[in-house]
């Protein structure tokens, strides 16, 4: 049983070491040294000149601490045929499940050694005593390993395995780690859910109802009803925004905030073939150049939409207007140079 469970934990983590090396290409590689090297700077000016007004900083590195805490979840590696076929296994699963509450608890720990590692210069020029440090330390390892407990109990339960909630949790698991690589390139396996948001469909009514936007309303109704890419929008422009307004340093702000906008434009190509699989639509009376045409119609509306909001908040926070000139270009270039070479790349890939 436990040979069973180590392979298909070698047969995901070589699944996800075959997307990583699409993540960590040439170009983003350069990207992430330069990047990281400005942040480096940045975080190190700001160790040592420290603002009058220190609570947007305290409440950063808390929130950043706290969060911490919930990265690396219980990995069981089970599968959906499991709950009929391993049942009679129940015992020998519960102590694999208990070896790897043990493996999460390490791996975080580990997670949170170097965030604390990270943050610990910024918290002694913020003047806070190391006695109050190490005691802080100590009660988010505590926090830790209550909380991964009662993730476990609430799998382990006195008359076995709750196997629904595991289940479920596992697939959330690897179903978010594939979401990660999908921000990148084309993963496979990654499940799909159908919302109606009824509040929205208002906005249905932008194009005009003519036969050469048909595509357009149908990849609006997709983007509006996907159970994905929507709440992917709202996260990734929740994190640019928040960015704006917190990060002291501008260009940092900015660069995150383009960063944001280029990963919500990737993932939002895959509503390029979100009708595939219906075949009525080759029946359309409709030339291919529509369905382009209106795919980046509909991106650039959702594109646009964010960088509205999105300089509205840099308008009222930047001085510098070179920076929010920057943002501006930046997100056109994407809107107008990025979009129509990936579309008509997805084309060429199509045939």
């Amino acid at each position: 049983m436990s040979d069973l469970f180590k392979q298909r934990k070698h047969r995901f983590i070589e699944r996800c070491l075959k997307y990583l090396r699409y993540v960590l290409n040439d170009h983003f590689v350069l990207f992430l040294l330069v990047f990281i090297g400005f942040l480096a700077v940045q975080y190190s000016q700001l160790s040592k000149n420290i603002p009058e007004n220190r609570l947007a900083l305290y409440l950063g590195v808390f929130l950043f601490l706290i969060a911490l805490l919930f990265i690396g979840n219980i990995a069981t590696y089970l599968e959906r045929p499991d709950k009929y076929f391993l049942l009679t296994k129940e015992k020998e699963i519960g102590q694999i499940i208990q070896q790897q509450t043990i493996s999460s608890l390490l791996f975080g720990g580990i997670i949170q050694a170097l965030g604390w590692l990270l943050v610990l210069p910024l918290m002694l020029s913020l003047g806070m005593p190391v006695v109050f440090i190490i005691g802080l330390l100590f009660i988010f390892i505590a926090v830790r390993v209550v909380y991964l407990n009662y993730r476990k109990k609430e799998l382990l339960t006195k008359i076995g395995i709750n196997w629904d909630v595991a289940l479920l949790r596992e697939e959330k698991r690897q179903q978010s780690i594939l979401r990660f690589f999908a921000l990148f390139t084309n993963v496979k396996g990654i499940s799909n859910s159908i919302k109606r948001r009824k509040y929205l469909d208002g906005f249905l009514t932008i194009f005009a109802k003519k036969q050469e936007n048909t595509w357009k309303h149908l990849f609006l109704r997709s983007y509006f009803r996907n159970g994905d890419l929507f709440p992917l929008t709202l996260r990734l422009l929740g994190i640019s925004l928040i960015g704006l307004a917190l990060i002291p340093q501008v260009w940092v702000g900015v660069g995150l905030t383009l960063l944001m906008n280029y990963l919500l434009l990737f993932q939002l190509l895959a509503l390029y073939g979100a009708f595939d699989y219906q075949q009525l639509t080759l029946l359309f009376p409709l030339d291919k150049k529509f369905k382009i045409s209106g795919l980046l119609a509909v991106l650039r509306l959702v594109g646009g939409s964010v960088l509205l909001l999105e300089m509205v908040l840099a308008l009222f926070i930047y001085k510098e207007f070179q920076a929010v000139l920057v943002l501006f270009v930046g997100s056109l270039a994407l809107l107008y140079l990025y979009l129509p070479f990936k579309v008509k790349s997805l084309v060429d890939e199509s045939f």
